[in-house]
């Protein structure tokens, strides 16, 4: 089954600060912030939402086909994704652009300050979800604002069920376009910030908002995740993890796995656990796409973590 990833395609520059944001950043002095952190450590990587989670999902051995708009300086990353086995059939070129870019500093708590820069991303829209059947699962991750909006509703009128993950893009739409989104999404994935936001700005409880969907799932970090469904809440703790070394990309991680649980049936406990040990896997790696077990190590993990395999 064909899954098409609407999100972004981004290069990543991710800097490590050796110290806590906490200590350097005054709470009476906000108003006049003028901080600089040295960062010895920097590196380049290929990150972005739908390069991100088409590489997990490839992984899994998902058939993953990302969608989204590019610049005149993405020759290295469409090339990667040739070597990966990944089609780029759903990618365009923005000629006069350059490729979104995220510059992330990380501190040793794991907490993150994030520049974006969204380059080619904010032109998403020429992009359009292919009515073909071609596709028969979707998900709608952080992208251009008008692009968003467009492929959640050419996924609606296609009869194509989608994933509505907002994301950092939350900001950008106000309570009508949240409640349109979860009229559309098939189902719905937040972490417990943005849960909470959506809440504040629909004026609905997280127990309302899930009635709109098929599920609705509240990623909680180092707490695990929840799942909405059927008017009951299904815990997923986390999975076993060796090393903490870097949260970029476990978001993405997470969400791969929940989109091979979908398109290959599995039940909410399976595919919730499932997406809890792609991100175990991930964080123990720096960088979004440098992890790299087989089918076999993720099994493995699953098993240990949680006492059967899922496959």
């Amino acid at each position: 089954m064909s899954t098409l990833i609407c999100g972004s395609i981004a290069f990543d520059s991710i800097m490590v600060f050796r110290g806590r944001f906490k200590d350097h950043i005054l709470p009476e002095q906000v108003h006049i912030l003028n901080v600089a952190f040295l960062v010895p450590q920097l590196r380049r990587e290929y990150g972005g939402t739908a390069g991100n989670i088409a590489y997990s999902l490839k992984l899994l051995g998902g058939d993953p086909l990302p969608m989204a708009t590019v610049g005149s300086d993405s020759a290295a990353y469409l090339q990667r994704l040739e070597v990966l086995g990944i089609p780029r059939t759903h990618l365009y070129e923005v000629t006069d652009s350059f490729t979104a870019q995220a510059f992330i500093t990380t501190d040793l708590d794991d907490n993150q300050i994030t520049a974006f820069h969204p380059g080619a991303m904010s032109q998403s829209h020429l992009t359009r979800v292919p009515g073909d059947g071609s596709v028969r699962l979707g998900i709608v991750a952080p992208d251009g604002r008008e692009g968003m909006i467009d492929h959640a509703a050419q996924f609606a009128e296609n009869g194509i069920p989608f994933i509505f993950d907002p994301g950092q893009g939350l900001p950008m739409f106000d309570a009508a376009d949240l409640e349109n989104f979860m009229d559309q999404a098939t189902y719905a994935v937040f972490n417990d910030y943005e849960a909470q936001l959506v809440v504040d700005r629909t004026g609905r409880p997280i127990e309302a908002l899930a009635r709109k969907v098929g599920a609705l799932i509240v990623t909680r970090g180092g707490k695990g995740s929840d799942i909405f469904v059927d008017g009951r809440v299904v815990h997923i703790p986390v999975a076993r993890t060796l090393r903490l070394v870097d949260p970029t990309g476990c978001g993405d991680a997470y969400r791969a796995g929940l989109l091979y649980g979908l398109a290959n049936g599995m039940d909410w406990e399976t595919t919730g656990r499932l997406a809890a040990t792609m991100g175990a896997l991930k964080i123990e790696h720096s960088g979004a796409q440098n992890h790299v077990p087989s089918r076999d190590e993720i099994a493995d993990r699953f098993g240990e973590s949680f006492g059967f395999r899922p496959w």
